[in-house]
């Protein structure tokens, strides 16, 4: 008995393989502190792809994090979830995680030596393209992947979504080898006005290729539906949202062929 194929599989000569996004969790070390982070990419594909580091925001790496890995993914990407904090440190509310963050962004040596570690682990993964390598990050995630650019990261660009934009030690600049876009609210009230001065000199000074994108009527944390507190000037805007993620991918398509 002959096999059935459909008319319009008979006619293309080709089956579409669906997406099936595979989610790993690794532990790893940066010095003698284990960290556990999350990987995730699509199985249906084959061959090396392009790597996107992911940082999370100040409450540590969440479910949101793991989310946007996974859309990471279902666009064709090795997403690699960073973790700065430590397995053994999830804050519980933002009474724990204002101290953890505060204690990396006061010590910016720590911090990127931990997200270069998150780095390593995802320029190693075998079905990563170490010279095609971006990293994404959300408020205290955007302070960090602009401070593994400053830290001379071999990487394609780097994309901070609300991220702090200060910099202790702005010469650094002049380490920064990829493009950096950064993705803002025009009405933050988080972010000073001094820090934003401060940020495009150090990018002029040192010839950077960047740009920053303000979205009107957006606040801080525009990207999460859970920003962890209530303050209205930390809220979801669905609009700003759907444009950033936007402004990614096309920044992305400039490198990521």
């Amino acid at each position: 008995m002959k096999k059935f194929i459909p008319l319009f599989l008979a006619l293309t000569g080709a089956v579409t393989v669906q997406a099936k996004i595979v989610t790993q969790t690794i532990d790893y070390k940066q010095g003698d502190t284990t960290l556990e982070g999350f990987l995730a990419y699509d199985d249906s594909l084959s061959g090396k792809r392009p790597g996107v580091l992911v940082v999370h925001q100040w409450l540590g790496l969440t479910g949101y994090e793991k989310h946007r890995a996974e859309q990471l993914a279902a666009l064709g990407y090795v997403a690699f979830c960073a973790d700065i904090y430590g397995k053994d440190a999830r804050p519980k509310d933002v009474s724990e995680a204002g101290p953890l963050a505060g204690k990396y962004k006061s010590d910016r040596a720590l911090l990127r030596a931990r997200v270069n570690s998150g780095l390593d682990v995802l320029e190693k993964n075998e079905f990563v393209d170490p010279k095609r390598v971006a990293a994404i990050g959300y408020c205290f995630g955007g302070t960090t992947v602009l401070e593994l650019a400053r830290s001379g990261a071999n990487l394609n660009g780097v994309v901070s979504f609300h991220g702090g934009l200060d910099s202790p030690t702005p010469a650094d600049g002049k380490n920064i080898k990829c493009k950096v876009l950064v993705l803002a609210g025009a009405d933050d009230p988080f972010q000073k006005p001094e820090d934003l001065t401060a940020f495009e000199n150090e990018m002029r000074d040192n010839k950077v290729d960047w740009q920053i994108v303000f979205y009107g009527g957006a606040v801080h944390a525009f990207t999460q539906p859970n920003p962890g507190f209530v303050n209205p000037g930390a809220k979801y805007n669905e609009k700003a949202d759907q444009r950033s993620w936007q402004a990614m991918k096309d920044f992305f398509a400039e490198f990521f062929k």
